[in-house]
């Protein structure tokens, strides 16, 4: 159909498509970009993989479309998209250099690594929160690549697939290493976001949004500051210990606790305020966050 994104369902097809041979395992492939001959036309609808594709790039002449927005990669670094996902690219990025390992889900399914793959939360990242390596990580990234593609190229054998699959668990840990410390070297920027964050919530609750919309959600809050949720709540975990649902859910009790204290609203009242359908839901979480109900906590400055 017309219109459609490109779904890709094999690496033969994949590699196909980006004019290269044929790979040398049907499950497992890299496939390096200065070595790709493709017509960016063919996926100018975006594509959906069928496979897991990690990503590590030196450079873009054009920027990537992927999740909220734009993103320029200029800076280098890594992405990763997990299968079903769709990934638009634009005519001008054509000219890039990196590589690209893609793994099909049938070849980890016998191992552990099927289940915990699912745990590295940064398969759920949009391109804009890419992973910016520093000179010594990009060798360490780059040497994981080589081993994994040296099993390829020289060692079929037996122990091929398990040295491999060990060679990917490499890979994903350090990138949950790496991404950790961007989390710190990006301090500045990321309390921004909490900042931006803060002001969000407070005008939700001040200007009674949640009277109309509800109580606001993980996927509104993080689409509200273009950021994927899952990185949201990584970013806010960094920061405060908290993640984004509980972040929304302390701001929330807060703006009760204010209500409570004013004494202007009944308990239900303040309830249908914040965004609650049935009080007995804002009653539940109130004494879950401060042990104690909202009753008791009114009787504390309303006593007479």
């Amino acid at each position: 159909m017309k219109n459609q994104p490109k779904i890709i369902t094999s690496l033969f097809e994949l590699h196909k498509a980006m004019g290269q041979p044929k790979p040398l395992h049907p499950l497992i492939s890299i496939i390096n970009y200065g070595e790709a001959v493709f017509d960016p036309k063919d996926f100018e609808h975006g594509i959906i993989l069928d496979f897991y594709k990690i990503s590590f790039k030196t450079s873009f002449n054009g920027k990537i479309k992927y999740g909220h927005g734009f993103y320029d990669f200029e800076e280098g670094g890594m992405s990763f998209v997990a299968p079903g996902q769709l990934l638009k690219m634009q005519e001008e990025e054509a000219d890039y250099s990196g590589m690209s390992l893609h793994i099909h889900p049938d070849f980890i399914r016998p191992y552990s690594l099927n289940s915990t793959i699912k745990q590295y939360g940064f398969f759920s990242y949009t391109a804009s929160e890419g992973l910016y390596l520093s000179e010594k990580e990009k060798e360490t990234v780059l040497g994981v690549f080589a081993s994994i593609q040296n099993e390829l190229t020289e060692r079929i054998d037996n122990f091929s697939q398990d040295v491999i699959i060990s060679q990917i668990e490499l890979l994903l840990n350090y990138s949950n290493r790496f991404y950790n410390r961007q989390f710190i070297t990006r301090k500045a920027v990321n309390n921004d976001v909490l900042a931006q964050l803060e002001t969000l919530l407070n005008d939700y609750f001040n200007d009674e949004k949640a009277l109309l919309n509800g109580v606001p959600t993980v996927a509104f809050v993080a689409e509200e500051l273009n950021l994927s949720p899952r990185y949201l709540s990584d970013l806010l975990r960094n920061l405060s210990g908290q993640n984004t649902q509980q972040f929304i859910h302390n701001k929330l009790i807060e703006k009760a606790q204010e209500y409570i204290i004013k004494g202007t609203y009944s308990i239900s009242e303040i309830a249908y305020k914040l965004g609650f359908e049935h009080p007995q839901s804002f009653n539940k979480l109130f004494r879950k966050k401060t042990n104690t109900t909202p009753i008791e906590f009114q009787q504390l400055f309303h006593k007479n």
